[in-house]
């Protein structure tokens, strides 16, 4: 299954294309789809679909299999399979971005091949729906790379407390004269070597992705030919089994008319004879 999409973002295109490199901040712009692990160029993850009163939850793997930072070009393979065996889903996503000043456009290409529940959808469904699940994480990319997102990071980037330079705020000595603390886990890992993005950060649960509330302006798009050709089919059906009894009912009266003129032959040949 071949499908091609568009998207925009109003944000330099090198600002995106880094973004896109990492899978902790793309992952939360997805619906349903929650990061579990980072190793190199592989990322681990689930999504949780909600198909009517069906939950599938998918675990797959995702790897960066071409990355030309030159040209702006992503190629990713990534697979999932139903925790419960409801289906499979094998996809390679080719992304070109390209960039226009403070603006960046991309095409997304996808490879797609989908089995069980999620394919009775069909490729034009599925079509429309990705289209859908594009354009909302388009739009939480922005939220997170555009000029809005600016302000808040410069906010915060101010510190509340002037640290005398030269002396880091980890090295001071407490006043009562004992040993400093030893840093914090958290202290430690950020400061760690090894493997990049060995150790994601926890991430929130999140709702499951409801592909019928994506599909729903399409379906009606869908049923909509489908109730005029049965509306017409119907008036066509009335309206001929109208014109039928009406024939009937012409028949019999002139089956009718013809036998009492019959019966009328019949007795005056009657009267003759006599």
């Amino acid at each position: 299954m071949q499908l091609d999409h568009t998207l925009s973002v109003p944000a330099p295109v090198d600002v995106v294309w880094t973004a896109l490199l990492d899978p902790e901040k793309v992952a939360p712009c997805m619906p349903g789809a929650k990061l579990t692990g980072v190793e190199g160029d592989t990322f681990t993850g689930t999504v949780k679909v909600k198909l009517g009163p069906v939950a599938l939850t998918f675990k797959g793997t995702g790897r960066y299999v071409e990355s030309d930072e030159q040209n702006h070009k992503a190629v990713i393979e990534a697979n999932a399979k139903d925790t419960r065996g409801n289906g499979t889903v094998s996809a390679t996503i080719t992304i070109v971005l390209t960039g226009d000043g403070d603006r960046t456009d991309g095409t997304v290409h996808t490879d797609m091949t989908v089995t069980g529940k999620p394919a009775q959808f069909g490729r034009g469904m599925i079509s429309d729906v990705g289209g859908k699940i594009l354009q909302q994480f388009a739009s939480c990319l922005s939220d997170k790379l555009g000029p809005q997102a600016a302000e808040p990071a410069a906010a915060e980037s101010v510190p509340n407390e002037k640290v005398p330079s030269g002396t880091p705020a980890a090295a001071t000595t407490p006043p009562d004269g004992t040993a400093p603390a030893p840093p914090s886990a958290a202290t430690a890992q950020s400061t760690g070597t090894g493997t990049a993005h060995s150790g994601t950060k926890p991430q929130p649960e999140t709702e499951p992705l409801d592909l019928m509330e994506f599909a729903r302006g399409s379906v009606i798009q869908r049923l909509v030919p489908i109730a005029v050709v049965a509306v017409v089919a119907i008036v066509v059906g009335v309206v001929s089994s109208r014109t039928v009894r009406r024939r009937n009912r012409s028949r019999s009266a002139s089956c009718g008319r013809r036998s009492n003129a019959c019966g009328r032959r019949s007795g005056a040949c009657g009267r003759r004879k006599k």
